[in-house]
């Protein structure tokens, strides 16, 4: 028996916010820099410590990309920050999940409604790409987790689950 497998990297398109929050903290740590040397030398130890915030934790952030492992059923979603870290952000069971639609299809528009609904994104942003949503239970809650596989990945899990996955 062969294993349905299909894996996809998606990277992130950076938005204005964080473009501004890059910027904002290299200015903070030059402003700060200047400062220390200026007129306060203690400041330079906040400089230092705003650069290292940026460098370790700021600037990655801003820097995403999202890879989709799908293995018989299985959809694990893991985002890669700055090219050299790896973290598992989820790990969905399309079978036993409630619905998979493209965002703008029918299916989606009471979920779409949903103020309730948490929504966990892990597309690369643009509205113009096809993204789908996956209605899954995340505990107690509904979420609903956006995605955006090509058509191989896509294919790959409506052949899973024909019932709950749709490419209209």
């Amino acid at each position: 028996m062969s294993d349905l497998y299909s894996e996809l990297l998606v990277k992130k398109e950076r938005t204005m916010k964080d473009k501004l929050m890059k910027g904002g903290m290299i200015a903070l740590v030059v402003i700060f820099g200047l400062a220390g040397i200026l007129f306060m030398p203690l400041l330079l130890f906040v400089a230092i410590a705003l650069g290292i915030v940026a460098y370790f934790v700021v600037i990655p952030g801003t820097d995403l990309e999202f890879e989709y492992l799908f293995v018989n059923g299985e959809l694990d979603i893991d985002k890669i920050m700055a090219k050299s870290k790896r973290k598992r952000v989820k790990n969905l069971n399309i079978s036993e999940c409630d619905l998979m639609a493209p965002l703008n299809s029918h299916r989606m528009d009471y979920y779409n409604s949903n103020q309730k609904l948490k929504i966990q994104d892990f597309s690369s942003g643009n509205p113009e790409h096809k993204r789908f949503a996956i209605i899954a239970r995340d505990g107690a809650d509904t979420c609903k987790v956006i995605i955006e596989p090509d058509e191989t990945l896509a294919k790959t899990m409506r052949n899973t689950a024909p019932s709950k996955v749709f490419l209209d």
